[in-house]
């Protein structure tokens, strides 16, 4: 039987379907609307496929060149750019701001507006599995131990180096962040237990228990409104857990607290070595407060027992499925404003189920889509020269490639040849037969990112703010 590789983008709006045969992806319009957008046949044997939000642009990655990134503008038919890197790349993440590319000992952090690598991060313990997680406020976690659940979560805006976690005592099979990036849920190899932990300070805000079994977890996901946390793994049973609102806000206020008494005993440091005639009046107002604040916020924290926010939680809500042993992805959000359970399964179907956030339990099939239809008016992309000739032979013409060097580790950034411009501007430039500039990829890229196809989608987030016309 043929196995198809599915995969949700950001929002669950789009869903890519890969198999021997070629790639589709699909818009959800509605639990009874799934439209088929492009399809591309699978000579080259693609293994890795994103597309970001519902905008033009996919990544892909290939067997044939496991270590090359293709960008592509899949609405125009254009190839953007070609990045190599030094190893196999074994994962790709996405948000507006930021691409994660993860290799089994680097990741490489690049601007999505053009490209340019920012940072890697080097030496990492081996992830020969690539896993990671990428907010949508650009958080990075990934794991930093072989023999453990530790992970580490590293700021890909500001480029700096977090907290380390130990989530579980074996390693890690599952990561994802909440569509506010606040959460940070975790499985382990065990797939017995999920824990959910506070970005901020690291704090263990829930624990839930799946099951008693070992499984290996396929799918671990919140849903869009960040209030559920959805795990599907190789049985038979979809868990569906609810994400306890006032211990998030326990475990926040905790932090904020130690904030609060972090900065108290600072001031009375400073005051101690102030002058006698100053200290009076720089000490009792600052440290005043902060002494009220943290009693305040202790007092609350004893008050909602911090005991029962850690005891393990069952499902609030369960599907169980046709058949165990195969790999299912998950999404939980809204399809035309109604709350919905997507299941898309290697079998090539999506599974639509009705979702009750009051009184969960057994989630009801509503919808069945095949999708595992032989390709029919394949939109084909015509490689450029350059992609040809890098199959043959390395590239050296200065004008096409962009050498961009981090610590150890090489980044190769190839801009294809561009399509011929006859146009009267263009002869004027003299800029006909020059490969794309770094300017016309930064073009190319923001026109493929920058594609909604409304002012406003309430399943978007962050939703895009765009100006109105006249």
């Amino acid at each position: 039987m043929a196995t198809y590789q599915m995969n949700f983008n950001q929002d669950f709006t789009s869903l890519s379907v890969l198999s021997p045969a070629g790639l589709r992806l699909y818009s959800i319009a509605g639990q009874d609307k799934v439209e088929e957008i492009f399809a591309k046949d699978n000579t080259e044997q693609i293994r890795i496929v994103e597309r970001l939000f519902n905008s033009s642009l996919v990544v892909l990655v290939t067997s044939q060149k496991p270590n090359c990134l293709k960008m592509l503008h899949f609405k125009k038919k254009q190839d953007i750019c070609n990045c190599f890197y030094p190893s196999e790349i074994l994962c790709v993440r996405m948000n507006r701001q930021r691409l994660i590319v993860c290799l089994a000992e680097s990741i490489h952090i690049h601007d999505i507006r053009d490209m340019k690598i920012l940072h890697s991060i080097e030496n990492i313990a081996p992830n020969e599995l690539g896993l990671c997680a990428l907010s949508l406020n650009s958080h990075l976690a990934f794991p930093v131990c072989q023999s453990s659940g530790e992970l580490r979560i590293f700021n890909a805006n500001k480029l700096r180096t977090g907290m380390t976690i130990k989530a579980h005592d074996t390693p890690l099979s599952a990561l994802t962040f909440s569509p506010s990036g606040a959460l940070l849920a975790t499985a382990s190899e065990r797939g017995t237990v999920i824990r959910v932990f506070c970005v901020k300070n690291g704090q263990r805000v829930q624990e839930f228990r799946r099951g008693v079994s070992c499984v290996r977890i396929a799918s671990l996901v919140f849903a869009a409104s960040g209030d559920f946390l959805c795990a599907s793994s190789n049985t038979e049973t979809v868990h569906i857990f609810k994400i306890d609102a006032r211990a998030v806000e326990s475990v926040e206020l905790k932090a904020i607290a130690e904030v609060a008494a972090k900065s108290d005993k600072a001031s009375k440091e400073s005051a101690a070595s102030a002058p006698p005639d100053t200290e009076e009046a720089t000490a009792t107002p600052v440290a005043s407060w902060g002494g009220m604040f943290s009693k305040a916020v202790s007092s609350l924290l004893h008050s909602t027992q911090v005991s029962d926010v850690l005891a393990q939680d069952r499902s609030f809500a369960t599907v169980v499925l046709a058949q165990a042993g195969l790999k299912h992805i998950c999404a939980l959000t809204r399809v035309q404003k109604e709350l919905r359970l997507l299941i898309a399964c290697e079998d090539g179907f999506l599974y639509v189920h009705e979702f009750n956030a009051e009184r969960g339990g057994s989630c009801k099939l509503l919808a069945v889509h095949d999708l595992r239809g032989a390709l029919e008016d394949v939109i084909e992309l015509q490689l450029s020269e350059s992609v040809l000739k890098m199959q043959a032979k390395p590239v050296t013409t200065p004008q096409s490639l962009t050498l961009l060097k981090s610590c150890a580790a090489s980044v190769l950034i190839e801009n294809p040849d561009p399509m011929p411009d006859n146009s009267y501007a263009s002869i004027l430039r003299g800029d006909q037969a020059d490969a794309m500039s770094d300017s016309a990829k930064f073009r190319k890229l923001c026109d493929a990112i920058d594609t909604p196809t409304k002012l406003y989608d309430e399943r978007q987030f962050p939703p895009v703010a765009i100006a109105a016309k006249d």
